[in-house]
């Protein structure tokens, strides 16, 4: 007897596959919007508002200068900050084993206690084979195979070949060895796509519109994130009007909706006041649909160093978070979800170096809650400029987060010697407090390629 069985999954199964993730998400959401909701009535402040006209006038003639703004933010707080979402993600258990049998997984003593499929070392050389040790790479300073100065030269002509062609595919390949300089913002918008048409202008000025019209709670947020992050930062500071353009057309943009239909996370809704449950009374909120967190802005400011044209960076920074950075702060099993980087680095670091996992982990210095914010941020703040956009060329080049977790492991390994030492976690992560003289492309080359397996 034949059965016609409907193929196309359920929407919520290509949000996510996994009932028992979904379902922590969705606790997870219920968490913000509490926090979100208490910080109104604290304050006694509306999700959004009308601006008067005269603070209008007032905002669209600072625009470029907001940063010179000193709103008094001290009553306002961030919604959650990474090491929140971390201990969420310690708790997620898979409910079809029960105390804790799960065969193939009851071994692995990190924090991460899902049973997630993850790569081992020769799956991750297989991946990132142009990484390999016998292959020019820029990041690299004296690979003996190929002479850095020839290797750069030849690299360039073909990048200038490539844009020439404006090959979208042949960009994405040509990333895996890293972007000279000079190519890099033009590569990058090949790769996503941007290509800053007027209509593309038009739409950034209407987001800006809508800033200057409405006043939403989150605006706040954003100043906040803002200023305790970016603002403190000795490369970023000076991009600080760059990051409040940005973010505050960010929430405003709709468009950013159409990540949810593949992203674990769902929108949250507000309803008009009298009208609770009412589907026709009810709308996203923020408009598009993403809660700020601590650490948000500095998804932006790296890009702020290629990008000087307001509309165009915007675009950069919308493709980025809905291809990429969204699935840094949701619950999700896909492979560049940050719980499946969280389990690889962990695997990685409980396989290849035994005795560090071991040592840190009985002295209370689980490894993961010193990496933990550094994927979360795709180590945006903890790495040299220049090396943190060689690490997001091969993000862009792979399609794939997961190099985020290698590099923490291979952090590890580097100063593995000084952190068998330590006696605290307080110790370790002053071991591991300053990554900005770190050195990214043979340190993935070294853990990946120079590891016994």
């Amino acid at each position: 007897m034949l059965f016609i069985v409907n193929s196309i999954s359920p929407p919520e199964h290509i949000k996510e596959p996994l009932a028992y993730m979904r379902k922590a998400q969705g606790s997870w959401e219920k968490r913000i919007l509490k926090s979100l909701n208490s910080m109104c009535t604290e304050l006694n402040i509306p999700l959004a508002q009308k601006r008067p006209v005269n603070e209008q006038k007032e905002l669209l003639n600072k625009w470029n200068e907001m940063g010179t703004d000193e709103p008094d933010l001290s009553l306002f707080r961030p919604v959650y900050a990474p090491k929140d979402f971390l201990e969420v993600l310690m708790n997620l258990r898979n409910p079809n084993y029960e105390n804790g049998e799960q065969p193939s997984f009851r071994n692995h003593l990190g924090l991460i206690q899902v049973p997630l499929k993850v790569k081992d070392i020769p799956e991750l050389k297989e991946d990132f084979s142009e990484l390999g040790l016998n292959i020019g790479q820029l990041g690299i300073d004296d690979s003996a195979q190929v002479p850095p100065e020839l290797f750069e030269n030849e690299h360039v002509r073909v990048g200038q070949k490539v844009l020439a062609e404006q090959d979208s595919a042949a960009a994405q390949q040509y990333v895996r060895q890293g972007c000279p300089t000079a190519l890099r913002a033009d590569l990058w918008a090949l790769i996503l796509n941007i290509s800053n048409q007027p209509e593309d202008i038009l739409y950034y000025e209407q987001l800006k519109s809508n800033v200057i019209q409405h006043d939403l709670l989150v605006d706040s947020l954003i100043y906040k994130d803002v200023k305790l992050t970016a603002s403190n930062d000795d490369y970023y500071f000076v991009f600080e009007d760059y990051l409040y353009q940005v973010l505050l057309c960010f929430s405003r943009d709709t468009s950013v909706l159409e990540h949810f239909t593949y992203s674990s996370a769902t929108p949250p809704k507000s309803y008009i006041r009298g009208k609770l449950g009412m589907e026709e009374y009810a709308v996203f909120y923020p408009p598009n649909g993403v809660i700020p967190f601590h650490g948000f802005s500095m998804y932006v400011a790296p890009l702020c160093f290629l990008y000087h044209e307001p509309s165009k960076l915007y675009q950069i920074f919308r493709e980025m978070y809905v291809r990429f950075f969204f699935r840094l702060h949701s619950i999700s099993s896909h492979p560049s979800g940050i719980v499946s980087l969280c389990l690889l680095f962990e695997t990685l670091l409980q396989t290849h170096l035994p005795q560090l996992f071991y040592h840190l982990r009985e002295i209370g210095a689980q490894p993961l809650r010193i990496s933990f914010k550094w994927m979360v941020r795709a180590f945006s703040g903890y790495l040299a400029t220049d090396q943190l956009l060689l690490l997001w060329d091969r993000i862009l080049g792979y399609n794939s987060l997961e190099i985020l977790a290698v590099l923490a492991a291979a952090v590890f390994a580097f100063r593995a010697v000084n952190l068998m030492e330590v006696t605290s976690l307080a110790a370790a992560e002053a071991v591991l407090a300053d990554l900005s003289t770190l050195k990214v492309m043979p340190l993935l080359q070294i853990f990946l390629f120079a590891t016994v397996t």
